[in-house]
């Protein structure tokens, strides 16, 4: 079957490009057509009227329009998550340095110092009479914008008067960071990299300073789509699982990263991807290096949809007036976000490592649908 996906341009596309360019989605007969799209709203408006059959996503995006917020409600369904992590807060330069002075001293690179700096120098500013400073992130519906409000939240700022947040599609940033139109963004990878390579900017936190698992993308599909070719809908799915498997493999990161610097992909330097896919990012023109292995997480173990994850978004679309909780919209996440498809997927794939969720040194696997095996095997 002949399946077409939106994708954004963002290394947390791997999973969705290495199963079209590495042969999974074919192995598991899909015709497999990525498209490349510019902002998350050409994504949503194509998902949803049926010109695309899936789409590389923003998580609470997804959760959104099966919510109907701002927009049609449109059921969908999460085949997998595409990753966690994988994002960052840049300032531009002046505006980094005039944070420094504010945190007088004591490290910027603790979010509890910085948004306390960042608090001080909005009031400083007001004082002075100049304009609010402005950050860009991805959509009103994305991680970045919860990422930004709860670290601002947590320093006292209120996001929606103290300062302006701003939409901005990811591949812009940089030029409107260059314009002077934004003081700072926080967007996924490659962006920041990018505009730190530019000399526009320096790294001040990454996503996970602030959300240690922070739910990023997904593989979303209309929920009607599900029900009217199921069988295709568990094909693509095996084949993202197989891909997610390949892309977590430390020997693939160099490949993987030239599929995605490709120039019907990012159109970026392969180095800029493959920093970012090894946790290794150069946060200044200086060439200061932060490493950490969990900066974007694309492994087996966070590929099924996690609803805990969902419900977190969904309670952090609550917070800033987005959304009413009550029990409809709750059910309405945890069918979006539901991990059946996935599930039956692994269920039926062989030579694929599934874990056991415990993880025990010694003894059989645990099935917890068939405890008296288990327990005859162990020797209980």
């Amino acid at each position: 079957m002949r399946i077409r996906a939106g994708f954004i341009p963002l290394v947390d596309a791997a999973v969705l490009v290495a199963a079209a360019d590495q042969g999974f989605a074919a192995a598991e007969g899909i015709e497999l057509e990525l498209v490349r799209e510019v902002s998350w709203s050409n994504v949503r408006d194509k998902l949803t009227l049926g010109h695309f059959e899936a789409a590389h996503i923003l998580a609470p995006l997804a959760i959104a329009i099966s919510l109907g917020l701002d927009y049609a409600r449109v059921p969908l369904s999460t085949l997998v998550s595409l990753n966690q992590n994988g994002s960052s807060f840049l300032l531009g330069n002046e505006t980094f340095r005039a944070l420094e002075e504010e945190a007088r001293g004591e490290p910027i690179g603790d979010p509890h110092v910085s948004g306390a700096a960042l608090k001080r120098l909005v009031a400083a500013r007001a004082a002075r009479g100049e304009g609010q400073l402005v950050f860009a992130m991805t959509f009103p519906f994305s991680p970045h914008n919860y990422l930004l409000r709860y670290w601002m939240g947590a320093a006292g700022i209120d996001p929606d008067r103290d300062v302006r947040l701003i939409v901005m599609p990811p591949p812009y940033m940089v030029d409107a960071l260059l314009s002077g139109h934004v003081h700072g963004f926080c967007v996924g990878a490659p962006w920041p990299s990018v505009a730190v390579e530019v000399g526009m900017g320096r790294i001040l936190h990454f996503g996970s300073d602030i959300v240690a698992n922070s739910p990023e993308k997904v593989l979303a599909t209309r929920a009607s789509f599900v029900a009217e070719h199921r069988e295709a809908a568990l094909a693509l799915t095996r084949a993202l699982i197989r891909a997610t498997a390949w892309c977590g493999a430390p020997e693939n990161r160099l490949a993987l990263a030239h599929l995605l610097a490709a120039p019907e992909r990012l159109n970026v330097g392969a180095d800029l991807v493959l920093r970012s896919l090894e946790g290794r990012l150069r946060i200044d023109l200086q060439g200061t290096v932060r490493e950490y292995s969990r900066y974007m997480v694309l492994e087996s173990a966070a590929a099924r949809p996690d609803v805990r994850q969902a419900l977190w978004l969904y309670a952090q679309m609550v917070r800033w007036g987005q959304a009413k909780l009550d029990e409809a919209g709750r059910i309405a996440v945890e069918r979006c976000y539901s991990p059946e498809i996935h599930d039956l997927a692994l269920e039926s794939m062989s030579g694929v490592d599934r874990g056991d969720g415990i993880g025990a040194f010694a003894g059989p696997v645990f099935d917890p649908h068939d405890l008296s095996t288990y327990l005859a095997e162990i020797g209980s």
